[in-house]
């Protein structure tokens, strides 16, 4: 069963252009994963600090090897410091998606 992921990211203003980099580094990383079906990065329009990712995987075990990847870890680790909050993340149940 495909598993979506809407993942929001806070950066801190100071450091937004550093957040913006290291997630497009992710979109290319993570689009790469055999399991990745779906991996957009959105910045608020309003130009902001905030960001949105649209995420879908083949099944539960394709999100957890995302999460276990060298690339997201890798990106834990060096965005930490730059986030004005925990990054919000809503793991959902397709009712009705038009592919």
């Amino acid at each position: 069963m495909t598993i979506h992921v809407i993942a929001r990211v806070q950066a801190r203003a100071e450091h937004r252009a550093e957040v913006e980099a290291e997630l497009r580094r992710m979109v290319d990383a993570t689009r790469a994963e055999p399991g990745c079906l779906r991996y957009d990065l959105f910045a608020d329009q309003d130009g902001g600090a905030g960001f949105s990712l649209v995420e879908a995987y083949r099944d539960a075990a394709a999100l957890d090897a995302h999460r276990g990847s060298a690339h997201y870890q890798a990106y834990r680790e060096r965005a930490a410091g730059w986030l004005a909050a925990p990054t919000a993340v809503q793991v959902l149940q397709a009712l009705d998606v038009r592919d």
